[in-house]
């Protein structure tokens, strides 16, 4: 018999509220804080790595199964060769071939 889930679902209600609250201190970085280019191009990554998280471990339940440490490990991983991929290529493609 299927278990009926009848409990409102507060993960998902704070997790939803809380990508909403970065999008926008991100919006507002970006369009009306007045900071160098820079720093608004840090605050907006650092955002999205934390809505990246949050979504991750909210929605997508990645430690809810039985390998959930392994789903973990694996992201980390997905993550940290994403990072190198993304950071070689933008050093290639700024110096290039002299």
């Amino acid at each position: 018999m299927a278990k009926k889930c009848s409990h409102f679902p507060w993960q998902h209600l704070i997790g939803f509220l809380l990508s909403i609250v970065l999008t926008l201190v991100a919006l507002w970085a970006g369009l009306y804080s007045g900071f160098s280019m820079t720093i608004i191009i840090v605050i907006i990554v650092t955002l999205a790595s934390v809505q990246a998280i949050i979504q991750l471990f909210m929605f997508m339940h990645m430690t809810e199964s039985s390998n959930g440490k392994h789903q973990t490990h694996v992201m980390i991983h997905s993550a940290f060769i994403a990072v190198i991929l993304v950071a070689g290529t933008i050093w290639v493609l700024s110096y290039g071939f002299h």
